[in-house]
């Protein structure tokens, strides 16, 4: 499989639900500024596209059921 096509594998179809600090969020999400040291988890799409931001890993993995996306 190329990279192109492994990058759009299961798009629109599988979240990633990923641990994140809340230093590194910005990373992903410029436009929050939150406080250092908060473990908190994001949304990703199969491209690795950030989705969203929660507090709380049972949030993220209702927020990918929203999406119609299959959680991972």
């Amino acid at each position: 499989m190329t990279p192109q096509a492994f990058a759009v594998f299961g798009n629109g179809q599988i979240g990633y639900v990923r641990p994140i600090r809340s230093e590194n969020v910005a990373r992903f999400f410029p436009e929050l500024t939150l406080v250092p040291g908060m473990e908190l988890f994001t949304l990703h799409a199969a491209d690795g596209a950030p989705l969203m931001v929660t507090a709380n890993r049972l949030a993220a993995l209702a927020s990918a059921r929203e999406y119609l996306l299959d959680p991972l």
